[in-house]
């Protein structure tokens, strides 16, 4: 499989058919081929997308719908999400020659946002690393198609790059832990918090936040959260049944 072959290109409720249409063709362009749409509220079969995506139907067709974001992460590893401007986020943000080349020979997913408004702070909370496209003060804000066309081009690049070195070198790293894994990790261990009473119900969110940024940011292994997890099943065992102490 080619090192772009497992990279999804992700939109969060495209409006514009002609935007999606260019999407499409530019993937071709690039070598990828896995467009999912998230809620899109907008026809990607229609006319107006069949007739920006030129010679790219096919990645029309085949496309992906599904209601929500996480049902679009699912089975991913790695996952990066664009931004517009500068966010107050516990989450890396990086330029994409900077951060794209992770992706290479893994489950990914670089997540684009509305045409509007991007994404919310939570839908960032889903992804490991955020890319802002570097542009002039003067003008900052990029098309979505733009957008989408600059970061399947570093992709690649990227790919063109590795293969002139001769290596897979993404691919020697270990597994990172999925998106279901780490998710069902956060879950557990707020669960905890909560329990203990480090967390309380209003603050969760801002703080769990901040514990993601934390753990995202050291990529975990499968076989790593697996070890975090147990750790929370004898904390929560421990809380059950061993007697209290005064």
């Amino acid at each position: 499989m080619s090192p772009l072959g497992q990279i999804k290109i992700v939109l969060v409720e495209p409006a514009g058919a002609l935007n999606v249409g260019s999407v499409a063709r530019v993937m071709k362009n690039m070598g990828l081929g896995q467009l999912v749409l998230v809620n899109p509220e907008c026809d990607p079969l229609g006319e107006q997308a069949r007739l920006m995506a030129v010679h790219a139907v096919e990645i029309l067709e085949t496309a992906e719908v599904v209601p929500d974001l996480a049902t679009a992460l699912m089975g991913c590893s790695r996952i990066m999400a664009t931004v517009g401007r500068d966010m107050d986020t516990n989450i890396p943000l990086a330029p994409p020659r900077q951060t794209l080349p992770a992706l290479l020979n893994h489950s990914a997913a670089i997540i684009f946002g509305r045409e509007d408004h991007g994404l919310t702070n939570q839908e960032l909370m889903l992804a490991q690393c955020l890319i802002q496209i570097p542009t002039d003060s003067t003008y900052p804000s990029l098309n979505l198609a733009q957008a989408v066309g600059v970061c399947c081009y570093e992709l690649w690049q990227a790919q063109a790059d590795q293969s002139a070195l001769g290596g897979e070198q993404s691919s020697q790293s270990p597994s990172t832990a999925s998106f279901e894994d780490l998710e069902g990790f956060y879950g557990h261990w707020q669960s905890l918090l909560l329990k203990i009473g480090y967390l309380y119900p209003h603050t969760a969110d801002s703080r769990m936040a901040k514990l993601r940024g934390l753990v995202n940011r050291s990529q975990p292994t499968a076989a790593e959260i697996a070890l975090l997890r147990g750790m929370l099943r004898q904390v929560f065992w421990a809380i059950e049944h061993l007697p209290s102490q005064r």
